[in-house]
């Protein structure tokens, strides 16, 4: 890859040097462009992927089923994802109006999905396929103009360093060799690697302190330095972490797993206040983030577009999750809702794509999002040909988005409108011209 070169002990040894504290973390110029193009960006694909795919019961297979470390890295021999071609990939991606792709580099299983100096456990040195995904999927989305970032998981099921949590209790590691400092400077190591051999990274997406988050066990992650490391080997590469808990000092992006912000139907975002940073919702396609042979339940393109809108009416991004099979191939299905939802954004983005939450909060009827001084209305639930919006703001005109026009009446506590045809179809969008 002409983007990867070896990275030099000089190159190393000036990523750890002078560390300064999180909270006097003053976003770089660079840093403050990129959230606001993230914030701009509204839709991403999450790709779980990894040798968990191979025995198609999801990403947490190893824990789940208490797979001792040792048999369960033998599957790296078999790993063999011969149909995989990241410029399919990506060009899938783009097409579904996704503006960037969080890949798995390192899961809770510790496979590394690059080829790291830090552990013959990766795709290139543990696989007879031999070759660097992310490298292949770097140079992808660079040369088609889609944002890369990677996830990278806290915990480890399989390092013997790692101190035990919560979970991975039954893989047979040597409890008794936990060296949280040899773990720390491994995960630092490898974060250098891939901010440092693979171009420009779009987000470093963080998973897995919720390990060791007990009161009663008090565990500094040291996110501090760690988040100051990425900072200033890239500046404008943004800082996220599903953590479950209010935003660290250092952070650029806010992560609510499987809930709009302000929800919790998932039970992941009970005690988190929404921050001022850009927000992003994670969810699944189907019911698992990584490959699962049984789980066919995939969510209709309906209720996919309208939890993307709804997302967006909260002024957040949808970061929508696919497992990619064994054989390296995205599933059939979820090539079909992304082929689908693509069509969609074609003719109605202009009311996503680049816009902050409406004036007015959810409603029963729908939402609303805006873009300068078009305020988009996105009916998701009316059927009635009128609507009665408790709107003060100034309405020039009102249409629907191809241009029609709809007939409004507005007086200095409302706007009333009347619609050319009673509303249907997956999200009815009128589009309002207002004064400030």
């Amino acid at each position: 890859m002409k983007l990867r070169q070896l990275l030099s002990a000089s190159a190393l040894t000036l990523a750890f040097l002078s560390p300064v504290r999180a909270q006097d973390y003053v976003p770089s110029p660079e840093n403050l462009q990129a959230r606001q193009a993230f914030s701009d960006m509204k839709f991403g694909i999450f790709l779980h992927w990894g040798i968990y795919s191979l025995f198609g019961q999801g990403e947490w297979y190893m824990q789940n089923a208490n797979l001792d470390w040792r048999e369960y890295e033998k599957a790296a021999s078999a790993f063999y994802p011969s149909r995989f071609d990241a410029q399919q990939w990506v060009s899938a991606i783009k097409d579904a109006g996704a503006r960037y792709i969080t890949i798995t580099s390192r899961h809770h299983d510790g496979f590394s999905m690059w080829q790291t100096a830090e552990s013959d456990f990766n795709i290139v040195d543990a696989t007879p396929f031999r070759r660097d995904v992310l490298c292949e999927l770097a140079d992808a989305c660079h040369q088609q103009g889609v944002m890369l970032n990677f996830y990278y998981s806290h915990l480890d099921w399989r390092r013997e360093d790692y101190p035990l949590g919560r979970t991975g209790h039954g893989t047979h590691r040597d409890t008794t060799k936990a060296d949280w400092a040899s773990y720390y400077a491994f995960m630092n190591r490898q974060l250098t690697e891939l901010l440092t051999g693979y171009g420009p990274v779009g987000a470093i997406w963080f998973d897995g302190y919720w390990d060791h988050d007990s009161d009663a066990v008090p565990f500094d992650w040291q996110l501090t330095e760690q988040y100051e490391l990425i900072h200033r080997l890239q500046p404008a590469c943004l800082v996220g972490n599903n953590h479950h808990v209010n935003v660290h000092p250092g952070e650029d992006i806010q992560i609510f797993e499987r809930d709009v912000p302000g929800e919790n139907t998932a039970g992941y975002s009970g005690d988190m206040a929404i921050s001022r940073l850009p927000l992003e919702t994670c969810q699944t396609m189907n019911g698992m983030w990584g490959y699962k042979i049984v789980d066919q339940n995939y969510k209709s393109t309906e209720e996919l577009l309208r939890l993307l809108v709804r997302t967006a009416g909260k002024g957040a991004n949808l970061l929508l999750n696919i497992g990619p099979q064994p054989n390296g191939e995205l599933p059939a299905t979820a090539l079909q809702r992304l082929r689908e939802m693509g069509q969609w954004l074609r003719t109605n983005g202009e009311s996503i794509y680049g816009t902050t939450a409406g004036d007015l909060a959810e409603q029963p009827w729908g939402v609303t999002t805006r873009k300068g001084s078009a305020l988009y209305l996105h009916l998701l639930h009316h059927t009635d040909d009128t609507l009665v919006l408790p709107l003060t703001c100034k309405v020039k005109k009102a249409t629907l988005l191809d241009g029609t026009p709809v007939k409004m009446k507005q007086t200095k506590k409302a706007v009333v409108l009347q619609f050319p045809q009673k509303p249907s179809g997956v999200d009815y969008i009128v589009k309002l011209m207002t004064k400030p």
